[in-house]
């Protein structure tokens, strides 16, 4: 098993709140980061945007990437949410211990 940062946008820091909150709650998430007032720029049908969205940053583990995304697209209001996984190839492993924990 390994560890994940994740991160996903969200159109509102109160929708960014209620998306971190669910998956720390439901322990598919050992902790998330909302940073609001992000500007977004992106081609949306056709045409292109400029957004003020929050940004997530989740800390994970990969046997919980499968059930973050089906969570994620359930409760997002967008109709294509950013669901982007890096892996975490190093870090202090204390951490990456109490990470593990918080998520089983």
């Amino acid at each position: 098993m390994y560890a994940l940062l994740m991160i996903s946008t969200t159109g509102s820091e109160k929708e960014a709140r209620r998306v971190a909150r669910s998956l720390v709650a439901g322990r598919l998430a050992a902790c998330a980061n909302v940073i609001p007032g992000v500007r977004s720029f992106f081609f949306w049908e056709g045409k292109l945007c400029q957004e003020k969205e929050a940004l997530i940053l989740i800390k994970t583990m990969n046997s919980k990437a499968k059930k973050i995304m089906d969570e994620i697209k359930k409760i997002h209001s967008y109709d294509v949410p950013e669901i982007i996984f890096f892996r975490v190839d190093k870090g202090e492993k204390n951490y990456l211990k109490w990470m593990e924990k918080m998520v089983k």
